[in-house]
């Protein structure tokens, strides 16, 4: 009878349940998958016929592609680690020592995720640009006509704005861990002896690695797909694959080549949003006792 009773078949869902799904999934074909099909097909031979992988041989064998891939990769992950770096510091000091001001100073870089990329860019320009504070400041103070700091329009001036903007991304997931710590753990080793470097690596660092992660992979998502900064720095030799791509289309109206790169930078942002993704669901795996 117990057989009987658990093999009763379920009742069957209404028909026309699953409809509701229809109406987004068309408009997500409509607003993304459409648009990314004809960026692909404009790569695969545009208007010229016959679809080929011909281009794709062309621009991707290309130096400009590898050049401005290399700068992408190398920009991204070095503002990724400047991010972990800073945004770890900050919170373990905004977190667990009496800073005055802390609450108010951590809703202060919060906002920074609230703000475009490019007006850190600009705010650059008027510090440590050829004509801004620190350069006047330092040419008047030492007698020279040249600028002293000379940094912001290379690489490393990318890189400074990349990190002052998507540190907070960091710093959120992070600051959230911390608040779980309990306050006597730190206290308990503290009294027994341990020194604050040794309360980091054996208590803080363990709690905050998920968020570590996943900041970073967050971070490192934006770094490679950062547009404003690299173009509103200007930096000379600095071509990342989003300014190759826009070079392309709007100032040599190459659209085939311009669509061949994007298919590319789009496929390594899937991956990287993936990466993201996979770091949520293991971590949140574990904490749940799953994996």
């Amino acid at each position: 009878m117990a057989e009987l009773a658990l093999a009763t078949p379920r009742r069957a869902a209404p028909r026309g349940t699953g409809l509701w799904i229809a109406p987004p999934v068309l408009v997500l074909a409509a607003l993304f998958l459409y648009p990314l099909a004809l960026i692909l097909r404009q790569g695969l031979g545009g208007d010229a016929g016959a679809l080929s992988l011909a281009h794709f041989g062309t621009v991707l064998a290309s130096t400009e592609f590898h050049h401005a891939l290399k700068n992408t990769l190398v920009i991204a992950t070095t503002s990724t680690i400047g991010c972990l770096v800073l945004g770890f510091a900050l919170s373990v000091l905004l977190a667990f020592t009496p800073v005055p001001g802390g609450r108010v100073l951590a809703r202060l870089i919060d906002t920074f995720i609230a703000l475009p990329t490019f007006l850190v860019a600009l705010s650059f320009t008027f510090i440590y640009g050829s004509a801004g504070i620190v350069n006047e400041s330092l040419m008047q103070a030492l007698h020279v006509t040249e600028p002293p700091v000379d940094f912001l329009y290379s690489q490393w001036g990318v890189i400074l704005s990349e990190i002052t903007v998507y540190t907070p991304f960091v710093m959120r997931p992070l600051l959230a861990a911390f608040s779980l710590i309990e306050p006597a753990q730190i206290e308990v080793a503290g009294s027994l002896g341990a020194r604050p470097l040794r309360i980091v690596t054996k208590i803080i660092l363990p709690a905050a690695l998920p968020a570590l992660v996943a900041g970073g992979s967050l971070c490192l998502l934006l770094t490679v797909n950062e547009f404003g900064i690299v173009l509103f720095i200007g930096a000379k030799d600095v071509i990342t694959l989003p300014l190759l791509i826009y070079d392309k289309a709007i100032q040599q109206f190459d659209y085939t080549s311009a669509c061949v790169i994007a298919v590319v930078n789009v496929a390594l942002s899937l991956g990287l949003y993936s990466l993201y993704r996979f770091v949520i669901a293991y971590f949140g795996g574990r904490r749940a006792g799953l994996v």
